[in-house]
C-alpha cells in the first residue's frame, strides 16, 4: 500500500486515522503540539520557510467530528511556527500558502499569495535503488523550497506540493494516487519514472488535460496521441547520434554494444544501424536480466579480445560492471568503455584513476555555470547532513541527473504558472472525465518555455514535447579524475576541445611512472643471461642489445619495467586454427605490455598486434660451414673464362673460318695466276682452302699469324675483324689468368638459395614458428615454395632455436636459414661458419605492443630519437664486435661472363656480315665484266662460277679467255717499267709485247 505526504513532511498510512488517534506531526510542528486532534474531515497544513507539515485528516465517516477542533489545530500550528526561532523564512512570514479543510469552510491567512499546487508521484523500493528513489523525492522538496525562498523568481506565487509514494511497477496504485492528487487540485504531476506507471499516469493526465512532467527516457510510439506531457530527458535519437559521432571520432572499426533491457536497442538504434552506412563492425550483447553478476559476460568479451565496449545501462549497474571488470583485470589502458548513462560523473571512480583505462561518458549537468555550481553545492550540503547510506558506488552528496532534471522541471512549471495569472486550479475527478479548462493553455505555456537550468538550455519540441535541443559534455577519466574533453549538441555535433594534446579523449597521455611488463626470449646477442659470480634477481639477470635498448627507452619515457621470459620460448606464429603462440600470444592476452626482442615485423603479426617503427633492418640469409681451401687444378688455366665464353669462342672460330673459306672462293680477287710468267697458262689458284682458312683463324687467335694473306677487300675485312676479336679475348684472358692461378679458391657446394633449392644432399631449415619459417611458408615465389616443400616434408629440418641450428650446421651437412644480423654475430665468433650469398628479403625488428596500445607511438618516437643520436649503431657495435676471425678480403676472381665481353662477339658478327656483303659485290662486278668479255649471258656466267665455287676440293680453275692482243710500244715500255721492280735481272723471261685489248 502506498503512502502519501500532503503539503508537508509527515507521512501516514493511506487509511484515515480513527477519531481520537494521535496525529504524527513532523519536525518542527510535531514537537510543538502533542495534543490529540479528533477532528473529523479536517485537513491542516503549516508552511514554515517552505517546510510543509501535514495535519491530520480525520476519518470522514467516523461520526462527523468537530470542524472547530480542526480549525483550532491549524491555528495552533501557525502559532507554533511563529513562536519557534528559525522555522520561518522571516519574522511575520510564517504562512506561505494556507491551510485548507475538506469542508466548505476555507480559512485564509492575512498575507497570502496565490498558491500553485504540484503533485509528485515517486516509486520506492528495497535495496540499492531505495536511496535513488529518496533522492528524487528530496529533489522535489528541495526545488520547491528554493523557489519559495526566491522572492524574485515567483514574487506573487507560493508553490505547494503533494507527494505520493507507490510501489515499484505498480501501475494500479499509480493511477489511484494520480486521481487523489487531481482531486486536490494540482497544476501538474511529476513522475513516476518507471514505464508502466508512467503510462498509467500519462493516460489520466491526457484525459483530464493536466500536464504530465516526465524525467526519464521513455519510448513514445509513432502513433502516440498523448499531448499533455513534456519529457526533460534528452531525446533518445539525439543521444544515439552523439554516441555514433563519438565512435566515429575515435575511429573505431569494431565495437561491442552491451545493453541491459530491450529498450536499449531502441535507444541505440542509430548506432546499431551504423554498419550499413559506415565501416563499423558491431557485436551486440545483453547483460544478465536476473542478476547483477556480469563477470561471465565480461570474461567472454575478454576472451574474444573485445576492447571497445559501449554499455547502455543504469548508473548502479555501471558501478557493478566497473568493479567486476577491475577484478577481472580489464581496467587497463587497452580497454575503452563508453557508458550511455548521464550519471557516470556521480560514480566513485577513485579506484580506477591510475589504472589507465579509457573511460568515456556523457553529462548534461552544466557544472561550468557558477549559478549551477552554487545550487549543486547547496544540494550536496543538505545530502551530506542526512544519515549515512549503504555502499552503492556513488559519491556522497552528488546531485544525480534525475534530481537536476526534476529541479529544472519544477522551476519551469512554476515560471509558467506565474505567467498565467488568470488561470485557476480546479479539483478534478477521474470518474467524471471532466477536463481542466485551462489545461491546454497551460500545456502550451510549458512547451513554449525556454529556460537555462541546471541541465543547460531547455527547449521542447512543440509537437512531441521532447527535449531535442541540449548540450552534452563529453567526460573522460584522467589521473586527476573526470575531465570535460568535449561538447556535443544536435545542431553542431561533436566538438572535442582536447585537440592540444593531439590524442583521443581517453588515450593515456604519458608513460611516466607506469610499470610495464616486458616479454622477451633468449637470443644472443639481443637477450642473454648475465654472467656473474653472485646470484642475480629481476632485471639484473639479463644483458644484451635489447636490454640496453629497453633501458634507453625507459630513460626517455620515464617508465619502469619487469622483464619476463616467454613461457614457451617462441617468438610467435599462427597455427592452422588461427591460434597464436609465443610472445605474440602473451601480447594478445595482455599478459605483457611490450615485447622487446628480435621480433620480426610481418603483415600476419601486424593483424594481431601493433609494432613500433623498426629499430634494426635485416634480411634472411644462409648460414653454412666455411668451405676448405683448394689448390688450383691442372686445368685452372680455363678458369679465367666461363664455360659459356669458351664455347662461344670456339663457335666463333669455326664460323669465321667457314665464312672466310666461302667468301674467298666467291671473291674473284682471291684467285691468282699461279704461273704469271706463262702467258699460256689458263689456271688460277686460291690459297684459302678449308684447311688454310682454319689455319688462318687459329694463327690469328694464337696471335702468331700465318703465311696466308687475304687479297680481296671482303676477306681482309674478315681478317681484320677476327684480329680485333682475338685481341680483346686474349687480352681479357691474360689479365684474368694471373688471379686464378695465384688465389687459393674456396670451393663451396652452394652459393645461393637457388643452389639449395636445386639439390637435396645438403639439408636446410629454419627456426620453428619463427618469422623466417613463416616467410617461406607464405611465399609465392617458386624457388621459396620449393624450399618450403622440402622443409615441411622433413620435420628434422626445422630446429627449436638458433643455438640448435648453429650446432647442427657445425656438425652435419646442414644449412640454417636465419636473419642476417644473427649470422653476422655468429660468424664474428666462429671462424668455421660463413654467410652464403646475399639477402633473400628485407625486413626489420620492432617492439611489439597489444593491438590499440597507447604506448606504441611514444615508443616509436623514442626509437627515432635514439636513431638520430646514433645510439642504435653504437649499441650494435658494442654487442656485435667480436675478437675472433678478422674479416677476410674477397680475393676470389670471378670468371668473365658474356655480360662483360659479349660486345666483342657483336663486333665480330657485324664484321662477318660486312665481309659477306663486300664479297657479293666483288663477285657480281667481276662476273659482269667476264660475261661481257666472253660474250656470254650473265646468268650462265654466274651459274658456272657458283658451281665451281661450291666445289670445295678444287683450288685451281681455268683462266677466262684472254682478249685480243696487239703489240704496242707503250705496253712494252710498261713491262719494261714493271721489270724494274725486280732488281738484279736485266730482262724478264716472261716479257711480251702483247697487251690485252678489250672490245
Amino acid at each position: 500500500m502506498g503512502t502519501s505526504e500532503k503539503r508537508g513532511e509527515s507521512s501516514f498510512s493511506g487509511r484515515p486515522p480513527s477519531p481520537g488517534s494521535r496525529v504524527p506531526f513532523p519536525a518542527p510542528c510535531a514537537g510543538v503540539s502533542s495534543r490529540v486532534y479528533a477532528s473529523a474531515g479536517v485537513s491542516v497544513k503549516c508552511v514554515c520557510a517552505g517546510e510543509c507539515a501535514e495535519g491530520a485528516r480525520a476519518a470522514g465517516g467516523a461520526g462527523g467530528g468537530r470542524q472547530g477542533a480542526g480549525e483550532g489545530a491549524g491555528r495552533e500550528c501557525v502559532r507554533a511556527c511563529n513562536s519557534t526561532p528559525g522555522l520561518c523564512a522571516s519574522p511575520g512570514d510564517s504562512i506561505r500558502g494556507g491551510w485548507r479543510r475538506s469542508g466548505r469552510r476555507r480559512v485564509q491567512p492575512a498575507r497570502q499569495r496565490p498558491a500553485a499546487g504540484a503533485g509528485g508521484i515517486f516509486e520506492y523500493a528495497d535495496g540499492p535503488n531505495a536511496q535513488v528513489m529518496n533522492a528524487e523525492e528530496h529533489a522535489f522538496r528541495f526545488s520547491a523550497n528554493i523557489i519559495n525562498r526566491n522572492r524574485t523568481l515567483l514574487p506573487n506565487t507560493t508553490l505547494t506540493y503533494d507527494i505520493q509514494r507507490i510501489h515499484f511497477h505498480d501501475s494500479f496504485e499509480a493511477t489511484k494516487k494520480a486521481c487523489d492528487q487531481l482531486a486536490l487540485g494540482v497544476v501538474a504531476i511529476f513522475g513516476p519514472s518507471q514505464g508502466s506507471c508512467t503510462n498509467a499516469v500519462q493516460s489520466i493526465c491526457n484525459a483530464l488535460e493536466v500536464p504530465h512532467i516526465q524525467l526519464r527516457w521513455k519510448h513514445h510510439p509513432l502513433d502516440n496521441k498523448d499531448t499533455f506531457y513534456v519529457n526533460l530527458y534528452p531525446d533518445y535519437a539525439s543521444l544515439s547520434h552523439a554516441i555514433l559521432d563519438l565512435v566515429q571520432y575515435l575511429k573505431w572499426r569494431s565495437a561491442t554494444v552491451v545493453y541491459d533491457d530491450s529498450t536499449g536497442l531502441i535507444r541505440l538504434q542509430e548506432l546499431i544501424m551504423a554498419p550499413s552506412r559506415y565501416n563499423i563492425r558491431l557485436k551486440i550483447r545483453q547483460l544478465p536480466l536476473d542478476s547483477d553478476d556480469s563477470r561471465p559476460l565480461l570474461k567472454e568479451m575478454k576472451r574474444g579480445r573485445e576492447f571497445r565496449i559501449i554499455f547502455d545501462c543504469s548508473h548502479t549497474m555501471a558501478a557493478q560492471i566497473l568493479k567486476q571488470a577491475m577484478a577481472m583485470g580489464m581496467m587497463t589502458e587497452y580497454y575503452h568503455f563508453i557508458f550511455t548513462t548521464l550519471d557516470l560523473y556521480a560514480l566513485d571512480l577513485e579506484p580506477y584513476r591510475y589504472s589507465g583505462v579509457n573511460l568515456t561518458g556523457f553529462r548534461i549537468l552544466n557544472v561550468d555555470n557558477p549559478h549551477v555550481s552554487a545550487i549543486v553545492e547547496k544540494w550536496s550540503m543538505e545530502r551530506l547532513q542526512a544519515a549515512p547510506r549503504a555502499e552503492s558506488g556513488l559519491l556522497d552528496g552528488v546531485m544525480m541527473t534525475d534530481a537536476a532534471l526534476l529541479y529544472d522541471a519544477v522551476h519551469i512549471v512554476s515560471v509558467c504558472y506565474q505567467r498565467a495569472p488568470q488561470m485557476t486550479v480546479n479539483s478534478l475527478q477521474c470518474h467524471r472525465h471532466k477536463a481542466w479548462r485551462f489545461g491546454g493553455r497551460f500545456m502550451n505555456f510549458i512547451k513554449e518555455a525556454q529556460w537555462e537550468g541546471l541541465t543547460g538550455r531547455i527547449v521542447f519540441n512543440k509537437t512531441s514535447g521532447l527535449r531535442t535541443d541540449f548540450d552534452l559534455d563529453i567526460i573522460s577519466l584522467k589521473e586527476d579524475g573526470l575531465e570535460k574533453v568535449g561538447v556535443w549538441s544536435p545542431a553542431e555535433g561533436l566538438n572535442i576541445t582536447e585537440v592540444a594534446k593531439g590524442r583521443g579523449p581517453n588515450v593515456t597521455d604519458s608513460l611516466t611512472n607506469r610499470s610495464l611488463i616486458v616479454t622477451t626470449v633468449l637470443e644472443e646477442p639481443f637477450v642473454m643471461f648475465r654472467k656473474s659470480d653472485r646470484t642475480l634477481f629481476g632485471n639484473d639477470r639479463f644483458e644484451g642489445y635489447c636490454i640496453d635498448l629497453l633501458k634507453e627507452l625507459a630513460h626517455i619515457l620515464g617508465f619502469s619495467y619487469e622483464i619476463r621470459l616467454v613461457e614457451d620460448g617462441k617468438y610467435g606464429a599462427q597455427d592452422d586454427k588461427g591460434q597464436w603462440n609465443g610472445m605474440i600470444k602473451e601480447l594478445i592476452d595482455h599478459k605483457a605490455d611490450l615485447a622487446v626482442a628480435p621480433l620480426t615485423i610481418t603483415h600476419v603479426r601486424e593483424k594481431a598486434i601493433d609494432f613500433s617503427k623498426p629499430f634494426m633492418t635485416l634480411g634472411v640469409s644462409i648460414l653454412y660451414r666455411k668451405p676448405n681451401g683448394t689448390n688450383p687444378s691442372v686445368f685452372s688455366f680455363l678458369n679465367p673464362l666461363s664455360p659459356d665464353i669458351w664455347m662461344y669462342v670456339l663457335l666463333a672460330y669455326l664460323g669465321v673460318s667457314c665464312v672466310l673459306f666461302v667468301i674467298a672462293r666467291f671473291s674473284p680477287y682471291e684467285w691468282y695466276d699461279a704461273h704469271p710468267c706463262n702467258p699460256g697458262s689458263e689456271v688460277v689458284e686460291n690459297n684459302f682452302t678449308l684447311l688454310n682458312s682454319f689455319w688462318f683463324g687459329m694463327g690469328s687467335l694464337m696471335q702468331q699469324g700465318s703465311e696466308l694473306m687475304p687479297k680481296a677487300l671482303s676477306t681482309r675485312i674478315i681478317g681484320g675483324i677476327w684480329w680485333f676479336f682475338t685481341l680483346i679475348i686474349i687480352s681479357s684472358y691474360t689479365a684474368n689468368l694471373a688471379a686464378f692461378l695465384t688465389v687459393e679458391r674456396m670451393e663451396s657446394p652452394i652459393d645461393s638459395a637457388d643452389d639449395l633449392a636445386k639439390q637435396t644432399k645438403i639439408e636446410y631449415g629454419a627456426v620453428k614458428d619463427g618469422a623466417t619459417m613463416t616467410f617461406f611458408k607464405k611465399s609465392k615465389i617458386s624457388t621459396f615454395e620449393k624450399m618450403w616443400a622440402f622443409m615441411s616434408s622433413k620435420p628434422s629440418a626445422l630446429v627449436k632455436n638458433n643455438e640448435e641450428g648453429i650446432q647442427r650446421t657445425l656438425t652435419a651437412d646442414y644449412a640454417l636459414l636465419m636473419e642476417s644480423t644473427t649470422i653476422e654475430y655468429v660468424t664474428q665468433r666462429n671462424c668455421n661458419l660463413t654467410q652464403i650469398g646475399g639477402l633473400i628479403d628485407s625486413k626489420g625488428y620492432g617492439i611489439g605492443t597489444p593491438m590499440g596500445s597507447p604506448y606504441r607511438d611514444k615508443i616509436t618516437i623514442a626509437i627515432l630519437q635514439l636513431q638520430e643520436e646514433d645510439k642504435l649503431h653504437i649499441m650494435k657495435e658494442k654487442w656485435w664486435r667480436g675478437s675472433g676471425c678478422p674479416e677476410e678480403e674477397n680475393k676470389e676472381a670471378s670468371a668473365l661472363g658474356i655480360q662483360k665481353i659479349g660486345g666483342i662477339f657483336i663486333v665480330l658478327a657485324a664484321g662477318l656480315v660486312l665481309s659477306v656483303l663486300v664479297a657479293v659485290g666483288e663477285f657480281v662486278y667481276k662476273l659482269r665484266k667476264t660475261a661481257e668479255r666472253e660474250q656470254r649471258s650473265f646468268c650462265s656466267t654466274v651459274a658456272d662460277e657458283i658451281r665451281f665455287s661450291l666445289t670445295c676440293q678444287r683450288r685451281v680453275k681455268h683462266k677466262p679467255q684472254p682478249p685480243m692482243m696487239v703489240k704496242t710500244d707503250a705496253v712494252i715500255n710498261m713491262h719494261t717499267f714493271n721489270d724494274r721492280r725486280l732488281p738484279g735481272k736485266d730482262s724478264m723471261t716472261c716479257s711480251t709485247s702483247l697487251a690485252p685489248v678489250f672490245p
